[in-house]
């Protein structure tokens, strides 16, 4: 494969460009980059517990396991562009009626169910399809690119709503921070974002596919969501990811409350936290750039069993500021390997003809763990009054769901699939 064939990009960067603005200011960073900074003042505005607060993600974990596969399904059905513009509208419409809670849980956990539903349509699985079938040469790198946007604007988007918290309230907060997807994503993906399969740039799938001969091969053959589910591959992933997003989306909500626990004053606290946005950055390039370069599972097995340092060091009596700063870079290292990894890893083994439901099936095990992790961290620091106990176990996560990755193989022929399937069918 010719990885110094960049003309890809000559085609394929207002696909990128929609993603990045349409997954970063999306379901997958704005809820749980900004929980953490909306806690505060929720807490001492309706009394409620910490755990309180982070039960909205149980709810928001539940219901993305309905949502994310039911969605995959319609953006394979009608189409990527329709299913992530719809979502994006609903999405930050729902994010804004946050400010209209008067101190009900009922109604705080009933918006987040209704935020996984409706904004399920901007997960990457709906981006990243169009991706997928945009770059073949350099697709993990696409895909770093195009998930850039969680690790910038979530980052972004923690300082925004704590400055406009500390300046208007949280009401204000959460009006400023729902807006974003309205104002900026969706006017971008409207222009932008379009699959190849859509009549209006055929002239230029067409272009594409001449000037690269190789990627008039890809194909959008694949497995089926029911031989997925029969296959091993799946449910190994399915583990891995469990613990892997356990042991990444635990910590993140609760880093200004942990830092805090540390001594650290709430304005370093969100200023370190914030650091881990940047942090993804890097990991979305650098793992995009190697998943092209190398076998994609030993390069996850490297990067995402590095950041059980994160948590030791975060354990620490005396933590430093500089061992912080450290800790929170490692996590959000290991953070901005993940998304691009799934994406990476359901398009070379299950392939292109269920590509987005077979991705919000294996995100509903990613949202298991990145759901219930923060709720777990913050039972334990209820119970406790530290976090070092449940940082132990995410350390022992990071280890155990990265070395079944290397147990993949090597990536599938969608062509020798079929014949095994034909040949089961006709035993």
């Amino acid at each position: 494969m010719n990885f110094s064939n960049l003309k890809e990009f000559k085609f394929g960067w207002p696909v990128i460009l929609s993603s990045t603005f349409g997954i970063g200011l999306g379901m997958s960073p704005l809820p749980f980059y900004t929980i953490g900074v909306f806690a505060i003042p929720l807490t001492k505005k309706f009394g409620w517990g910490m755990d309180t607060v982070m039960g909205g993600l149980t709810v928001f974990t539940i219901a993305a396991l309905i949502a994310s596969p039911l969605v995959g399904y319609i953006a394979d059905k009608i189409g990527a562009r329709k299913t992530a513009l719809w979502s994006l509208a609903l999405f930050g419409i729902t994010f804004v009626a946050f400010s209209l809670n008067t101190g009900s849980p009922v109604l705080y956990y009933a918006l987040w169910g209704l935020l996984a539903f409706v904004g399920a349509g901007t997960l990457p699985m709906t981006w990243t399809r169009a991706i997928n079938n945009w770059f073949n040469e350099n697709r993990g790198l696409a895909l770093g690119l195009s998930l850039l946007g969680t690790g910038l604007f979530g980052s972004m988007a923690k300082l925004y709503a704590f400055s406009l918290i500390d300046s208007f309230g949280w009401k204000t907060a959460y009006l400023g921070v729902g807006l974003l997807p309205l104002l900026i994503a969706l006017p971008i993906a409207y222009f932008f974002f379009r699959d190849t399969d859509d009549p209006k740039v055929a002239d230029k799938v067409a272009r594409l596919r001449s000037t690269i001969p190789s990627h008039a091969k890809v194909t959008r053959d694949g497995m089926s969501v029911a031989q997925a589910l029969r296959d091993w591959r799946f449910w190994l992933l399915a583990f891995c990811f469990i613990l892997i997003s356990f042991a990444v989306g635990g910590p993140i909500p609760n880093l200004e409350k942990m830092l805090g626990n540390k001594g650290f004053e709430v304005s370093d606290a969100v200023i370190l936290a914030s650091a881990i946005g940047y942090a993804v950055l890097v990991g979305r390039l650098v793992g995009g750039y190697l998943l092209d370069r190398f076998w994609a599972p030993a390069v996850a097995f490297v990067l995402l069993s590095i950041p059980a340092l994160s948590c030791y060091l975060l354990q620490g009596a005396d933590l430093s500021y500089s061992n912080a700063l450290i800790a929170v870079i490692i996590l959000g290292f290991g953070a901005g390997v993940e998304y691009d990894l799934m994406a990476y890893l359901v398009s070379r083994y299950f392939g292109m003809k269920n590509y987005a439901a077979i991705y919000g099936f294996l995100y509903g095990f990613f949202a298991m763990g990145a759901g219930f992790g923060p709720v777990i961290f913050g039972k334990f620091f209820a119970n406790t009054g530290s976090y070092d106990t449940i940082l132990g176990y995410a350390m022992i996560a990071f280890l155990v769901g990265s070395f079944p990755l290397l147990l993949l193989g090597k990536y599938r022929s969608f062509e020798s699939v079929t014949v095994e399937i034909e040949d089961d069918v006709k035993a």
